[in-house]
């Protein structure tokens, strides 16, 4: 088994764990008579008739308040902890339970004329991609015809999938739980650093010595090592202690983004800038180009009223109303060129 779905293995055999985790993620109206206090794991490893061993992940039982003690009612639960996508995962659910209500009945748990426990199939799931298996065995059985429906079997798992969780339902006050789910969602050192900070300050004293254990070997061995490769972590033995290398990481993330920050924006300054510059060179070179065409204009309509007049017009004349830039003063010499007795004349115009 991989050392993840161990380390998950550590966490849930904890009750409080285990109860942090119905309270917050099982929305079921039969919890609000559950007996917390009457937590208690059964052995998870069965045997079937061909001998064959079949091991599930954890199975606890908890008393409802409303059961007598001539009658005492638990509900069991199985915990499968699973990092890939099992398509036939409802399959070994109802293989599971099956050899549960086997090793009751062999064990004498549950007598002749007695009920045979319900039993609350739980799925956590911690992939990338979201759970796409049936959750009903109905699903997965081809359509019986007729009244062989009628004698088919059928059974629901319930999934919570971890990555596919809103972010109100990491928020529990106190519910380590969700404080686990928390950090297997963060996205960032100052995330990472929120929740363990919470774990820091609920687990206190000697109570929760196991679940600190828990927590550091996880996130020293599965969890810090996959966020932050490269780093040693082996001397991390304190949740305090994750807290303080987070907190130095979250300085060095944050002083990086805003270094990456500034040269993207210097870099994109740049970019806009050149743009900027660009659209304005293209607008002044429109309004140049646009001015020169008039001035050019003036100047061949002064030509030709020469031309017209006195016959060619010499180069002196046509390099002079080249030089000229100013409109006005085109239009004024286009004025002349209409008025005036002779070319001599109108070279008189330029001195």
């Amino acid at each position: 088994m991989a050392e993840h779905d161990q380390s998950y293995k550590q966490f849930f055999s904890n009750p409080r764990m285990v109860e942090d985790l119905l309270r917050g993620f099982v929305k079921h109206d039969w919890l609000n008579q559950a007996n917390y206090a009457t937590l208690e794991r059964i052995n998870a490893s069965f045997v079937s008739d061909n001998l064959k061993e079949r091991e599930d992940d954890m199975i606890w039982c908890v008393r409802l308040d409303d059961s007598s003690d001539d009658n005492r009612m638990y509900i069991y639960i199985l915990l499968e902890f699973q990092s890939t996508i099992d398509r036939f995962m409802v399959v070994r659910m109802l293989t599971y339970l099956g050899l549960l209500y086997q090793d009751l009945i062999k064990s004498g748990q549950v007598k002749e004329g007695e009920y045979l426990p319900p039993v609350l199939p739980l799925v956590l799931y911690n992939g990338r991609t979201p759970w796409k298996a049936p959750l009903d065995l109905e699903k997965m059985v081809a359509p019986a015809p007729g009244k062989l429906k009628e004698y088919q079997a059928n059974l629901r798992y319930l999934l919570i999938d971890e990555g596919r969780l809103q972010a109100s339902e990491l928020e529990q006050e106190r519910n380590l739980a969700a404080v686990l789910f928390a950090l297997e969602n963060s996205r960032d050192p100052q995330e990472m650093e929120r929740a363990v900070s919470l774990l820091v300050e609920w687990l206190v004293g000697p109570t929760f010595t196991e679940l600190r254990r828990a927590f550091v070997v996880w996130l020293r061995r599965v969890f810090l090592p996959v966020h932050f490769p490269g780093v040693d972590f082996s001397k991390i033995d304190e949740l305090s202690e994750v807290k303080n290398m987070l907190a130095e990481r979250v300085i060095e993330w944050t002083e990086e983004w805003k270094k990456q920050g500034l040269e993207q924006g210097l870099e994109q300054g740049l970019e806009q800038g050149l743009e900027q510059g660009l659209q304005q060179g293209l607008l002044r070179g429109r309004l140049e180009g646009r001015q020169e065409g008039i001035l050019q204009s003036r100047r061949e309509d002064i030509l030709d009223v020469l031309n017209d007049r006195f016959g060619l017009a010499t180069q002196e004349i046509a390099d002079k109303l080249q030089a000229i830039e100013d409109p006005i003063r085109l239009k004024n010499l286009h004025r002349k060129a209409i008025q005036i007795s002779s070319l001599k004349d109108f070279i008189e115009l330029f001195k």
